[in-house]
């Protein structure tokens, strides 16, 4: 796959990868943010649609805990007004109400009329509700006329025995039953009643109380809620108390078995569309708040703000990608114009320029290049020149070869006629001499073996031996690894010459010169016994090795000699670097030592 990429990239220009390159780092980033994006906001719009569902249900749900409130506060209120149940009880002692008589008719008057207006008080706040106190002797008292509703068919009631048999003070709730107000049936088919029983100090039950509140009362609260949601009051057997729909009360709740299949929390499937799923429940009777709303239709508003913010988000993507890659044009276009400008040169044309001047580093690459055409230009011109000389140099050279071999052959002549006639020491002077004088005309050899390097030191010391009275003599202590090592030629001439003409002052002593290796180390030492140097002298002549000299001019002074220690330093260190280090040592009177030392790498033995 990164092959083919890359030969999909190859051929294109620098400018269309950056453009390229750019785009794919910011599409694919894109790309993944706006999946991760609509999958998370997938959970966080259920999320959201469940605690909006939730919230509405609560609200409902604080509605009708509301009105089941006031119902039992009607209910209990009954219980806990004494003046009340004191003549309930007195009433509820009378065996046959029938048959019963008044002493005082005004009496029994303003009691039953402050007990209806009692129960017209409890009644005032909230929502209209019936209230029948039944006592057991049958004797009752309504907010309601007995034209609507025989309060003694109470007793009939298939729930009238479990109210009988209920614990203490304990409160029967009684779900959604025909309406038996005969004003109310028509257009409030169904009713929800609470009954409670009345007790006297001795917890025997001498009446009850029976609250009744039109069912229609609790579904106006189901009809405020949004299209598309269906919400209902059921019991604890999922039977439905309380719906929009007059003709699904009484039924079992259709949505059982979609709550255990539940794939997703508050989800369920119904017909294989998802629909949001929300209960909350109703304190004292076990009964709760149901509402079923459709999962795409309580999304909707979200899924709208959604898909928006995803439109708004493509076309910035676009609007930016586009303004990037107008960018990128115009920052790479001088890269373009350089690259025209490098093909030109490229086939031949050294006088075009790219002219680009900006201030960036595209600028002052251009700028590089166009100097170094202008240098190369120039190294052209001074090359041409320099060719031009050399073919001149090579001519008076090959007339100059002829002379050097010429004297070579008229030495060695002298040479063989000295011989001739038994003069050996100056024929051996002459050979020393010819071999020097050929070592120094051979400019083709930088590097010899050190072997050759102390044949030409012994040759110069018999040469010296000759023309002076006195005798130096050269002691010769090399190694066989020594003699092997690559030397730099006449290096060791002016250190023997400087001995000879300075330490020795051209007389007699020894001279002698030692070289081994040693570890990683080559060690050259040259040591006479001559006059020495005092300590001023001593720092003189180191702080003279460091002085560069004109080498290039050493041809034209005299003698070997002229080189001089310091051109001996400089040469090293221009062969070896930082491996090569020189040392002189002097005590006055007793000689002089210099020692050279050549670090090949690893760690330096200690000399």
């Amino acid at each position: 796959m990164w092959k083919r990429i890359q030969q999909m990239l190859s051929p294109r220009s620098f400018r269309f990868k950056v453009i390229l390159t750019t785009v794919i780092c910011i599409v694919i980033p894109t790309i993944i943010t706006l999946y991760f994006y609509s999958y998370y906001t997938k959970d966080a719009l259920k999320e959201q649609a469940i605690l909006n569902a939730n919230r509405e249900l609560k609200l409902a749900g604080e509605y009708v805990t509301k009105i089941f409130d006031d119902m039992l506060y009607a209910a209990n209120f009954v219980q806990l007004d004494s003046e009340i149940n004191m003549i309930l009880k007195e009433n509820a002692k009378i065996e046959n109400i029938n048959e019963y008589v008044p002493e005082d008719d005004y009496q029994d008057y303003m009691e039953h009329s402050k007990v209806i207006k009692t129960i017209e008080n409890i009644t005032l706040l909230g929502e209209k509700s019936y209230v029948t106190i039944l006592l057991k002797n049958g004797k009752h008292y309504t907010n309601y006329s007995t034209w609507e509703y025989n309060p003694e068919n109470l007793f009939n009631e298939s729930w009238f025995k479990e109210l009988e048999d209920s614990y203490g003070y304990e409160t029967i709730w009684i779900g959604s039953q025909p309406t038996v107000f005969k004003s109310d049936q028509k257009l409030h088919p169904y009713q929800i009643s609470v009954a409670r029983t009345l007790r006297d100090s001795n917890f025997e039950i001498y009446g009850y109380v029976i609250v009744t509140l039109l069912e229609d009362k609790i579904n106006q609260a189901f009809k405020s809620m949004p299209g598309g949601t269906e919400m209902m009051l059921v019991d604890s057997g999922n039977q439905i108390i309380s719906h929009p729909d007059n003709s699904r009360i009484g039924e079992a709740s259709p949505y059982i078995s979609q709550l255990s299949e539940k794939s997703f929390p508050n989800i369920i499937k119904i017909l294989n569309q998802d629909y949001l799923y929300s209960n909350h429940k109703i304190p004292y009777n076990g009964w709760e708040l149901v509402s079923i709303a459709q999962y795409n239709h309580s999304i909707s508003k979200l899924n709208s703000i959604f898909n928006k913010v995803f439109i708004a988000q493509v076309i910035s993507f676009i609007i930016f990608i586009l303004l990037l890659t107008y960018l990128l044009q115009t920052i790479t276009k001088p890269l373009v114009r350089l690259g025209n400008v490098v093909e030109r040169v490229q086939s031949g044309n050294l006088k075009v320029r790219s002219q680009i001047r900006t201030k960036d580093e595209i600028g002052r690459l251009a700028h590089s290049f166009d100097s170094m055409l202008d240098r190369i230009n120039e190294m052209i011109r001074e090359i041409t020149e320099t060719q031009i000389r050399k073919r001149k140099a090579e001519f008076a050279m090959l007339q100059a070869q002829i002379n050097p071999h010429f004297l070579f052959n008229v030495l060695n002549s002298i040479r063989m006629k000295v011989m001739r006639k038994g003069d050996y020491e100056s024929a051996e002077m002459i050979s020393s001499l010819s071999k020097l004088l050929r070592m120094t005309i051979d400019k083709d050899k930088g590097m010899i073996p050190f072997k050759d390097e102390v044949e030409i030191v012994e040759d110069f010391v018999k040469i010296m031996n000759m023309r002076q009275k006195e005798q130096v003599e050269l002691v010769v202590n090399v190694s066989p690894t020594a003699h092997m090592e690559e030397f730099p030629r006449f290096i060791l001439q002016p250190i023997i010459e400087n001995s000879i003409i300075h330490g020795l002052n051209q007389g007699t002593g020894t001279i002698t010169l030692e070289a081994y290796v040693r570890g990683n180390d080559f060690i050259i030492n040259v040591e006479d016994n001559g006059q020495g140097m005092d300590e001023e002298t001593l720092s003189y002549v180191n702080q003279q090795l460091t002085v560069k000299t004109d080498i290039v001019n050493v041809s034209n002074k005299k003698g070997f000699s002229s080189l001089g220690l310091s051109n001996v330093y400089e040469r090293m260190r221009m062969t070896f670097g930082e491996a090569f280090t020189m040392k002189i040592t002097s005590v006055e009177g007793k000689g002089t030592k210099i020692l050279m030392l050549i670090s090949r790498g690893g760690n330096s033995s200690n000399v």
